[in-house]
C-alpha cells in the first residue's frame, strides 16, 4: 500500500501588481498546472503567495473552521519527499493508478487510514457523499412500503450456519468473537457479513398469515468481511457501511417484480446521482449470491485500468432460507406456505468507483448532485482596493445561492491566498468556484469555473441563480455522458478464446458468446489466469499497487442482450451459445 501518511503542502507566493496577470498555483513533481485563477475577461489578478517571500505573519481568521480546512502549508524540508509537502497529487492518474487513487482519497480528506489492514476512517467529505446517497435512495424505498430498522451485530455460530450454501459463501470472510477478557466464550459469536441469519428467525415469529404479507425491512449498518485479498479503500474492506433490505412475499411474482424495481434504484444512484455508466444484468449460477435463487446486479467500469466493479445486486432468495427458518404463512385458502423472500444491498463502494471513475490529475471531480459543496466562493483583493465591499458582496452573494437551495461557501480565510484555495477545492472535487475581484464587483459579476472542463464564464449577477442551477445541470449530464461514452468504447464482441486474453489485456469487456455451463467458467478462470501470466504487464499488476488478478470471470449476463446468430457456439468451449455474457477482469 503507498504512503498512508496525510501530505502537507508548501505554498508559493508571488505578488504581483498587474490586473491582467494570470495567476496559477502548480504542483510540483508532475510539472502540471494545477489551477488558472483568472482571465483577462475578469482583469482579476490572483497572487500566488509563497511562505518564504511572504513577510507578512498571515493574521488569524475568525470564520476559519466553517469548513474544516487542510493544515497550514507547511515549508518543505530539503531533502524531504516531495509527496508529503504538497497540497496537491505528485503522479498522474495514467502513469500510477494505484498511487493516484491512494493520494486522492487521502490528500481530497475522504479516508485517514486506520491501524488496523482493511479498516479505514470515513472523514466527513467522504461521510457526507455517503449521505447524500443514503437520503435519496432511503426516500424511494420508503415510498414502497420499506421500513427501516436495525439489528445486532452479533450472530451465533447455529444460525449462521444453518443455511450451509449460504455459509459456505462467506466462511473465509466471517471473523469471529471467541474471548471475554481473558475468558473463553463457551460459544463463540460471529460478527456479520450479512444479516440474512440475523433477521430471519425474527421474521418467522412476526409472519403468521397472509396478512402479514408483504413484510420489507431495511437496515443501514456496518459489515465485516475479513477480506484476506490486498484490501483497497472504499471497494475492498474489512468493514463498510451499506444498506440491506430483506423483503418477504407472498408469490414469486411479487418477489420477482421487486429484484427489477429494486436493481433499478441501484442504477438511477450510479447514473443519476454519480454519473457513472452501469450495466443492469444477471449473474451466472457461479456468481450469484450464495444460497439464493438467483441474483440481478449493477456492473461498473473503471477505463483506467480496464477493471470492472460489482455496483450493487438485488437477489431472489427463492424458498430456500424460508424454509431453512420456517418463514411461514396461512394463505387465503388456510393452506400453510413457505414464503418467498429477496435481499438487497448497496455500499460505500459507491463512493471508490465515483473516484476512479471521474478523478483527474487535479484530484476529485465531484457530480454536483452528490458534492458536500456545490459551490465555493473565492474573494480576491488588492492592496489599492478596500476589502469591506468586496467582503459583503460575497456574503450576499452566497446568502442568495444557499437561500436558492445550493450548498455554497465563502471562503474568505485571510491566511491562504487565493492560488492555494484553488488548488484545494480543485483537489476536493467543488464542481463549481466562483472568483470575485474588484472589476467584477464593478461589473456586477462573477466569473465561475467549472471543475469537469476548467472553463471559465462571467455571470451576470442579475442572472446568477438560473446561470449557476444550468451550469450545475450541464457538469451532471456531461460527467455522466463522458463516463458513459467511454465506457462504450470498451466493450468489445468477441466470438472465439484467441481473442479473449488479448480483449482484456487491452483493458477490455469482452462480450462473448456463452454456454451458460458453470464448469465451463471454471475453464474460462482457470485458463484466461494462466494466460494472462504470459504478459509481464499482468504479472506486475498481480504484485504491485492494487494487486488485482489476470483471472477473467463473468460480470453479467446484459439484459440489453444483443441478437444471437442462429448456430453460434461457447467461445470457450464450443458447445452451443445460449446468450451473451460480459466477462472481465474486476476488483
Amino acid at each position: 500500500m503507498a504512503d498512508n501518511s496525510q501530505s502537507k503542502s508548501t505554498e508559493t507566493t508571488n505578488q504581483t501588481s498587474s490586473e491582467t496577470k494570470v495567476e496559477t498555483a502548480t504542483t510540483a513533481t508532475t510539472g502540471t498546472t494545477a489551477t488558472t485563477a483568472t482571465t483577462a475577461t475578469t482583469a482579476t489578478t490572483a497572487t500566488t503567495a509563497t511562505t518564504t517571500q511572504n513577510k507578512n505573519k498571515p493574521k488569524k481568521n475568525k470564520n476559519e473552521g466553517d469548513v474544516a480546512p487542510a493544515a497550514k502549508p507547511a515549508k518543505a524540508k530539503k531533502g524531504a519527499d516531495p509527496s508529503k509537502n504538497l497540497l496537491g497529487l505528485t503522479v498522474s492518474k495514467a502513469e500510477n493508478f494505484s498511487d493516484w487513487y491512494t493520494q486522492t482519497i487521502t490528500k481530497a480528506e475522504l479516508i485517514d487510514y486506520y491501524d488496523i489492514s482493511g479498516c479505514y476512517i470515513l472523514r466527513p467529505w467522504a461521510y457526507s457523499i455517503w449521505e447524500k446517497i443514503q437520503a435519496w435512495f432511503d426516500t424511494q424505498i420508503k415510498k414502497k412500503g420499506v421500513q427501516n430498522s436495525y439489528f445486532p451485530l452479533l450472530v451465533s455460530k447455529e444460525a449462521l450456519e444453518k443455511e450451509q450454501n449460504h455459509i459456505q459463501g462467506f466462511s473465509a470472510e466471517v471473523a469471529w468473537v471467541t474471548r471475554s477478557g481473558s475468558s473463553e466464550l463457551e460459544k463463540p459469536v460471529a460478527v456479520r457479513p450479512t444479516s440474512e441469519t440475523i433477521m430471519y428467525p425474527a421474521f418467522a415469529n412476526w409472519i403468521r398469515s397472509h396478512r402479514d404479507l408483504p413484510l420489507k425491512i431495511n437496515q443501514w449498518s456496518n459489515v465485516v468481511r475479513w477480506e484476506f485479498k490486498h484490501p483497497v479503500p472504499f471497494l475492498r474492506s474489512r468493514e463498510f457501511l451499506w444498506q440491506e433490505g430483506h423483503t418477504v412475499f407472498a408469490t414469486k411474482e411479487e418477489a420477482d417484480a421487486e429484484v427489477l424495481e429494486i436493481l433499478d434504484l441501484y442504477r438511477q444512484v450510479y447514473e443519476d446521482l454519480l454519473c457513472i455508466p452501469v450495466i443492469p444484468g444477471r449473474k451466472t449460477e457461479n456468481e450469484k449470491f450464495a444460497g439464493g435463487l438467483y441474483t440481478t446486479t449493477c456492473e461498473a467500469f473503471i477505463p483506467t485500468n480496464g477493471r470492472a466493479v460489482q455496483g450493487a445486486t438485488s437477489h431472489c432468495l427463492g424458498k430456500n432460507f424460508s424454509q431453512m427458518f420456517g418463514i411461514k404463512f396461512e394463505d387465503e385458502n388456510r393452506v400453510s406456505q413457505f414464503a418467498w423472500q429477496n435481499s438487497w444491498g448497496l455500499t460505500t463502494r459507491t463512493i471508490g468507483v465515483m473516484v476512479m471513475v471521474h478523478g483527474d490529475d487535479r484530484g476529485l471531480v465531484l457530480p454536483p448532485k452528490i458534492a458536500p459543496l456545490q459551490i465555493v466562493l473565492v474573494p480576491i483583493f488588492f492592496k489599492q482596493t478596500g476589502s469591506d465591499e468586496l467582503l459583503a458582496k460575497g456574503k450576499e452573494i452566497i446568502s442568495i445561492l444557499q437561500q436558492a437551495g445550493f450548498s455554497a461557501f465563502f471562503d474568505d480565510r485571510n491566511n491562504y491566498n487565493p492560488g492555494w484555495k484553488f488548488n484545494h477545492w480543485e483537489l476536493k472535487g467543488v464542481p463549481l468556484r466562483l472568483e470575485l475581484g474588484p472589476k467584477d464587483l464593478l461589473n456586477n459579476q462573477v466569473i465561475a469555473v467549472r471543475r469537469d472542463t476548467n472553463e471559465k464564464i462571467a455571470i451576470s449577477l442579475t442572472d446568477l441563480l438560473t446561470t449557476t442551477h444550468s451550469l450545475l445541470d450541464s457538469m451532471q449530464k456531461f460527467l455522466f455522458e463522458r463516463a458513459k461514452t467511454l465506457r462504450d468504447s470498451r466493450i468489445k464482441k468477441i466470438s472465439n478464446w484467441s481473442e479473449f486474453v488479448p480483449t482484456l489485456d487491452s483493458g477490455n469487456i469482452a462480450c462473448a458468446p456463452w454456454c451458460n455451463v458453470p464448469d465451463c467458467e471454471d475453464e474460462i478462470k482457470r485458463r484466461s489466469g494462466t494466460e494472462a501470466r504470459q504478459n509481464i504487464a499482468n504479472v506486475q499488476q498481480e504484485e504491485t499497487g492494487f494487486k488485482l488478478s489476470g483471472s477473467a470471470k463473468s460480470l453479467c449476463i446484459p439484459f440489453a442482450q444483443p441478437e444471437l446468430p442462429t448456430g453460434i457456439v461457447c467461445f470457450c468451449c464450443g458447445k452451443p451459445a445460449v446468450n451473451w455474457t460480459n466477462f472481465g477482469r474486476s476488483y
